[in-house]
């Protein structure tokens, strides 16, 4: 009788051990999935924001790159992983809201948790410093006067759509290149490979060095520190794409998980050495924090591009 009352004991201590630490949450490193390539402006942020969520929840975080397909290809990995907490998506929201509409999947929005925006990031279409456009009207032009394709690399199902429009619009044959994030991007069009590219805030840096040219804003406002480049529809072009960026889990996150990653994300959303990190050192645009509003963004993306889908 001794010998199993002692193991029941034992036994309820071990689950009471179990849930103490499960209580503790997290009691292991986290990992930060990315859609883009070491080195890309959104690669840079989930870093950024992964060694500061770290101090706050006592355990080291790594960022993961599964690249390609502007971000399906790692939503298709992360709807897959445990709901535990421990798997986390800083990503553009277009592979959850936009792509479902053009591509089949084997995930569907609502597979998802959105935790908070962190990040607009700031784009647009660049050249290289030598050719003989200012502007992607004057691109278009150029290529239609010489009866040429347009080479250009796209970074998303979003901007590819877009800049596939346009070309439509201005009666210009296009040739498409796919990108596995802004470094590529950058290498593709400085290298010769491509007339035209779409591209995050890296694009700075690389207007700075002279080695390539922003040609249009691709937000709805024109880039601060390029002030004198117009927008898509400054241009013509009833156009605007915009990678906003947010923390995503598998749906069903963990409650205990989840509300001390949501506390984490709102004292970061309170910092403002955070914050001068996202506009100041990566040039992205700020945007409402919070879970309801990452969400409400979410659902009504969707819902606005699966407008957009039917139109075609």
């Amino acid at each position: 009788m001794k010998k199993y009352l002692k193991f029941g004991v034992g036994l309820l201590m071990a689950l009471t051990v179990t849930g103490a630490y499960a209580d503790e949450y997290p009691t292991r490193p986290i990992t930060f999935m990315t859609m883009t390539q070491p080195g890309a402006q959104i690669d840079r942020l989930a870093r950024g924001l992964g060694q500061r969520m770290s101090q706050i929840l006592g355990q080291p975080i790594n960022v993961k790159n599964v690249t390609g397909s502007h971000g399906t290809v790692m939503a298709t990995e992360l709807s897959k992983s445990k709901a535990d907490g421990y798997t986390i998506g800083v990503t553009s929201l277009t592979a959850y809201t936009y792509a479902p509409h053009h591509t089949k999947l084997v995930y569907k929005t609502e597979d998802f948790d959105y935790l908070t925006l962190v990040a607009l990031n700031s784009s647009g279409f660049i050249s290289k410093k030598d050719k003989p456009w200012n502007t992607l009207k004057e691109a278009f032009a150029w290529h239609k006067k010489n009866k040429k394709a347009m080479v250009a690399m796209f970074h998303g199902a979003d901007d590819r759509d877009a800049i596939t429009r346009i070309a439509k619009q201005e009666g210009v044959q296009l040739s498409l290149i796919p990108s596995k994030g802004g470094p590529s991007v950058i290498k593709a069009v400085t290298g010769g490979h491509a007339d035209v590219g779409y591209v995050g805030a890296i694009l700075y840096k690389h207007v700075e060095a002279g080695s390539i040219k922003l040609i249009a804003a691709a937000l709805g406002e024109r880039l601060p520190p390029i002030p004198d480049v117009p927008t898509l529809r400054e241009q013509g072009y009833d156009e605007q794409v915009e990678m906003i960026v947010a923390l995503v889990a598998p749906k069903g996150l963990d409650k205990k998980a989840k509300a001390k990653l949501i506390a984490a994300a709102n004292q970061l959303a309170e910092s403002k050495e955070t914050q001068d990190f996202i506009t100041g050192n990566l040039l992205m645009r700020p945007v409402k924090w919070g879970e309801a509003h990452a969400d409400k963004t979410a659902k009504e993306l969707y819902k606005t591009f699966g407008k957009q889908a039917k139109m075609k």
